[in-house]
């Protein structure tokens, strides 16, 4: 069984560079997987590995960046590695919105067990902060979303907004909301709630029969999505435009395993159609002979 801790933390960062190439390292010797964010206003990271390596790294971090704890924090686990390699990066922001944070108050992050009250009330503008195609998985029931595919654009959109309204955003750990709540805050509004620890949070600690969530929520791994209880989804990742799909995305006559989907089968040149074609006979070669292939999902 592998566990995955998703995490983020504002928080000044100095030397970065050194932080890095010791993580790197550190990741690497010890079977660490997954990617780590690294600015100089914090960290932003999901990673994933056996339990005990796990802890250990989690303790690490904490030491290396002199943090008592995250943000926020969210461990899940899965019966397959969900990530090929460790990464870690640095970037101007853990999240580009071209809005730095260095300090701020955590208030207005609402439990999972106060969100649905929240949430229908009448006066309550329910925003999803994700992109399109995350929406499209799944989201709350009666939530909009900006229809925004950069992040950097997303004010353009939350400058538009009802200040008289209660603004409740979420996302997928939490970490888009807090950029977007600075970015409000600032041009005066006041009453900007957030979801505590995101939709994994939420779909974590609520049942199902409780739940005003509607569909699966997509993840930055080969888990693709997953389901309340934080067990595994159904979507399926497309190999042509790496977008999750569904069953029913399946059955379309556009859609060719390791090839294309509905999404992108229009889009795709020849070329690239025959050169994925050759990627997934090497797939199935792999399979056959009892190998596993880089671009399985299960590795």
């Amino acid at each position: 069984m592998f566990y995955i801790s998703g995490f983020y933390k504002f928080k000044k960062i100095k030397d970065t560079k050194t932080k890095k190439n010791y993580l790197q390292k550190y990741f690497l010797e010890y079977s660490i997987r997954g990617t780590l964010i690294i600015s100089k206003e914090g960290i932003n990271g999901t990673l994933s590995s056996k339990k005990k390596n796990l802890n250990s790294a989690i303790l690490k971090i904490k030491k290396i960046f002199n943090f008592n704890n995250f943000d926020s924090q969210n461990l899940s686990k899965n019966k397959f590695q969900p990530f090929h390699r460790a990464k870690v990066k640095i970037k101007k922001e853990v999240v580009p919105m071209g809005i730095k944070i260095l300090t701020r108050k955590l208030e207005n992050h609402i439990e999972p067990a106060k969100w649905n009250k929240l949430i229908e009330n009448k006066n309550t503008l329910l925003i999803d902060a994700r992109k399109p195609f995350e929406y499209n998985v799944g989201t709350f029931k009666k939530s909009v979303n900006p229809n925004v595919n950069n992040f950097r654009d997303f004010p353009k959109y939350l400058k538009k907004l009802d200040k008289k309204k209660n603004i409740a955003m979420f996302c997928t750990g939490g970490i888009r909301c807090e950029k977007a709540s600075v970015y409000l805050k600032k041009k005066g509004f006041n009453n900007v709630y957030q979801l505590k620890g995101g939709i994994i949070n939420y779909l974590k600690k609520t049942k199902k029969n409780n739940s005003l969530w509607r569909g699966e929520c997509y993840v930055f791994d080969n888990r693709v999505s997953i389901k309340h209880g934080l067990l595994p989804g159904s979507f399926s990742m497309c190999s042509g435009c790496r977008k999750p799909i569904s069953n029913k995305d399946k059955k379309s006559k556009k859609y060719e395993e390791g090839v294309s989907c509905p999404n992108c089968h229009d889009s795709l040149t020849i070329f690239q159609k025959e050169r994925f074609r050759m990627r997934q006979k090497q797939i199935n070669l792999a399979k056959k002979h009892g190998k596993k292939h880089i671009f399985q999902k299960e590795f």
